[in-house]
């Protein structure tokens, strides 16, 4: 039970930071490339991400708790439980879910830096000198 919670919060804490990409930083960023067609054509197809933006601090906050979630989940005190070793490669089954859990966490967090910092520091930097 634990492990799918475990599995469920890294899934989800992923899921967040994309969205978070999609919402705010990517099309920041494409409209700062000169290329505001391709965001027209966007949010077109897919209206909920003008809700999405509109909203991009709640947005954010979840991401980054559903994130700091899976950091204290994954690197809390590990407790070592039985686990079925692998006859073929020789590594323990849970052992080699940790590791797929940290790739999928790190992952996030960096999908979630790179939103954060074109969402509320590049496209507002931009903003002030006067470049958009």
């Amino acid at each position: 039970m634990a492990n799918l919670k475990h599995d469920a919060t890294s899934i989800f804490s992923l899921f967040t930071s994309f969205s978070t990409l999609l919402c705010c930083a990517l099309p920041t960023l494409l409209v700062t490339l000169g290329l505001g067609a391709v965001v027209a054509t966007t949010v077109s197809s897919f209206p909920l991400l003008i809700t999405l933006s509109r909203n991009k601090e709640w947005m954010f906050l979840g991401a980054g708790l559903a994130i700091a979630l899976n950091f204290y989940l994954v690197y809390r005190r590990e407790k070592k439980a039985a686990c079925e070793i692998d006859p073929t490669t020789g590594e323990a089954a849970c052992d080699v879910a940790a590791k797929w859990n940290k790739r999928v966490l790190w992952t996030s967090a960096a999908i979630y830096v790179i939103g954060f910092i074109v969402a509320f520091v590049a496209f507002p930097l931009l903003k002030f000198i006067g470049l958009m």
